[in-house]
């Protein structure tokens, strides 16, 4: 069984004429709904994190100025990300909603789940939100992982065309959370070569592999797949997250690099295996990037089908 984690909560993050924008979610569960996916899927609503487990991983400033910023009527935190008057609630409800999933595998509810929730968090840095980003929302999981749920080891697999800065930042010197990322470079945020690696602990348990955007579909496919078996290599998760970005698809308007619809499933099989080889399938996806909102949906559904081990 994989478990759907969604609420129309999430459509009130306003961001105005903007790629991250609440008809991403409507695109997707349209097409779930049409594809009778969701007929195969246990549906659950998120709760709302709380306070504390946002501060597990960001800084109470930070919280604290977004509450403050979207009580007064929002703003903008930088050029790309907007938060308006009911951001800061949505994004307790993005975080808790990727909770709710894993409260759902680690009790033995489902076997997987998938948290389609907004807005997106791997670009969210410990007292600083940007790239459309608020809270980590995967960053906060693997902790709430390790504090509610007594896990130790956590491997975080990030295939969002955009490196996932904020989550690496995060965790570079955390030995008990392995980040796993293939993304296209150079490219914004800038960050996320081999070199970077990890420091003290967390040395060794950061695997970027940036793959140049005249390499195409058939270099990031072979980056995913080498990468994740070196990660798991020397790391042995109890838990695997995977930030679950579809923007490295081949029409995608903001980032795009030749990945075709049913590749997605090919990825998701690898990590699902993984999940069943190391972990007894525990295993939550989170949704970040994707902006086609043709085919941002077909996307998701092969993801879908690769939870759902068809």
């Amino acid at each position: 069984m994989t478990v759907l984690v969604y609420d129309d909560v999430y459509l009130k993050h306003d961001t105005g004429s903007h790629p991250e924008c609440a008809h991403r979610l409507r695109v997707i569960m349209a097409h779930l709904k049409h594809s009778k996916i969701l007929e195969q899927m246990k549906r659950m609503k998120p709760r709302c994190a709380t306070i504390e487990e946002i501060m597990l991983v960001h800084d109470g400033k930070y919280v604290f100025e977004i509450e403050r910023m979207c009580k007064a009527g929002g703003g903008k935190l930088d050029s790309d990300t907007v938060v308006s008057r009911d951001t800061f609630d949505v994004a307790r409800y993005a975080a808790g909603g990727v909770e709710t999933a894993v409260d759902a595998v680690m009790n033995g509810e489902t076997d997987n789940a998938l948290a389609l929730v907004r807005p997106p968090g791997h670009h969210a840095r410990r007292g600083q939100g940007m790239g459309f980003c608020i809270f980590n929302n995967v960053a906060i999981a693997a902790k709430y992982l390790q504090s509610r749920h007594g896990v130790g080891n956590v491997l975080i697999v990030d295939w969002d065309v955009h490196h996932g800065n904020g989550t690496q930042e995060i965790f570079y010197r955390d030995g008990s959370v392995c980040y796993f990322s293939v993304h296209r470079w150079p490219f914004w945020p800038g960050s996320g070569t081999h070199e970077e690696t990890g420091q003290e602990a967390g040395q060794a348990r950061t695997w970027n592999r940036p793959v140049a955007v005249d390499g195409g579909r058939n270099a990031f496919l072979g980056a995913f797949q080498e990468g994740l078996a070196e990660a798991l290599g020397s790391f042995t998760p109890e838990f695997i997250l995977i930030s679950a970005g579809f923007d490295a698809y081949e029409n995608d308007p903001v980032g795009g690099l030749g990945l075709q619809i049913g590749d997605f499933k090919y990825m998701t099989d690898l990590v699902v295996s993984a999940a069943d080889k190391h972990c007894g399938g525990r295993l939550v996806s989170v949704l970040e990037g994707g902006y086609d909102l043709r085919d941002l949906g077909p996307c998701v559904e092969q993801h879908v089908l690769g939870l759902l081990h068809k």
